[in-house]
């Protein structure tokens, strides 16, 4: 009887997926994920690659099929650690530029699902992103000391700026960044409507009292 090919096993393979895994380092760029590098990614894939052995045909060759396995797995994770709290701007057609709406100029709660993640994944997004120590100097050294007291500073600004803003201004800055209700909550609250086709109300409205308050806000700041 002829004799049958012996079957590979993982172990002995070893070398050859980590030679495919160190192929495709390139395709992880998710750089900001600073408590994983590309060594633990190789090192989730590899036992991913242990567990879907037996699955290997092996009649075929062995780098296809661990390429297939590689960059699925490198998608896999990079959508679970980032691209499920990614806000919804970066895959809508709307979007233009960086934080540019074709529908509501800027990317903002005034779009629904805008609002929906920020809500609900902004800070999962905020906390699944941490700025690293080694690439970020200018961010840790510039960082306030214990001494001083934002919460104090905080309201010392809310102060200065109900003297600056005008009643109507003020009354949007309290509904906004104290009270910290929605653009959307503040429209209705103030009673602005919309005529225009798929606007939320009160949007250009309060978009500019925004711009005339965040004008005075710095103003105060730098002075």
């Amino acid at each position: 009887m002829p004799k049958k090919d012996k079957k590979l096993i993982f172990e002995e393979c070893i070398e050859i997926i980590d030679a495919e895994l160190q192929k495709r380092k390139n395709r992880w760029n998710l750089t900001s994920l600073a408590w994983m590098d590309y060594d633990d990614v190789s090192q989730i894939i590899r036992i991913h690659i242990y567990k879907k052995w037996d699955l290997y045909d092996q009649s075929k060759p062995l780098a296809p099929w661990l390429n297939r396995i590689i960059s699925n797995q490198i998608k896999n994770i990079i959508r679970n650690n980032y691209g499920n709290y990614t806000r919804p701007c970066l895959k809508c057609s709307a979007s233009d530029g960086e934080n540019g709406c074709e529908i509501y100029e800027d990317q903002c709660v005034s779009c629904p699902l805008f609002e929906h993640w920020f809500k609900n994944k902004k800070r999962a997004h905020d906390t699944k992103l941490p700025v690293s120590l080694e690439n970020h100097p200018q961010e840790i050294h510039s960082k306030a000391s214990d001494s001083f007291n934002l919460e104090a500073e905080v309201d010392n600004l809310h102060r200065n700026m109900k003297k600056e803003l005008k009643p109507i201004e003020w009354r949007v800055y309290n509904l906004l960044y104290i009270q910290n209700k929605t653009e959307n909550e503040v429209a209705k609250e103030m009673g602005y409507v919309t005529s225009e086709k798929n606007r939320q109300p009160g949007y250009k409205q309060i978009k500019n009292i925004k711009k005339a308050i965040i004008k005075k806000a710095k103003q105060l700041i730098s002075e």
